[in-house]
């Protein structure tokens, strides 16, 4: 039961991350790794299925943005989300790919429900990125212990 807490607890976590909260998925999958009891690759699934479905969240979120943007509590600065159009018009849905970076992902996905990507594009385009990012974070972190 402990480690379905555990699993849990990253998932939640990597879904958070994907968000417009500040919540940082990598310090708990480098913490779990270091823990040396959870395989790498189910770490790296279960952060991957979270953060894709927090993106999926952005994407919803983006579909309804123009009924909420000028809200005051507003999440996403209008400048953010003109930087992630300028990104996602210039490149297109292969922007997407670059939804794991700090700062241009989360309003890129957004930016993507707002001009309406195909969800099934969406969703193969941003989990290869999101993937990519946990598997180089272990990779990485193993080569330090």
């Amino acid at each position: 039961m402990h480690h379905v807490m555990v699993y849990a607890g990253l998932f939640f976590a990597s879904f958070a991350a994907a968000t417009i909260l500040p919540v940082q998925s990598e310090i708990a999958l480098i913490r779990l790794l270091l823990a040396e009891h959870y395989d790498p690759w189910l770490l790296i699934g279960v952060a991957s299925v979270g953060n894709t479905l927090g993106s999926v969240a952005n994407w919803v979120l983006g579909r309804f943005i123009a009924r909420l943007e000028g809200r005051r509590w507003f999440p996403v600065s209008r400048q953010g989300i003109a930087r992630a159009e300028t990104w996602y018009y210039r490149y297109g849905r292969w922007s997407l790919l670059l939804s794991w970076t700090p700062f241009i992902g989360d309003p890129l996905t957004i930016v993507a429900g707002v001009l309406r990507e195909p969800l099934p594009v969406f969703i193969v385009l941003v989990a290869i990125a999101k993937t990519a990012r946990y598997v180089a974070v272990v990779a990485i972190a193993r080569e330090w212990m």
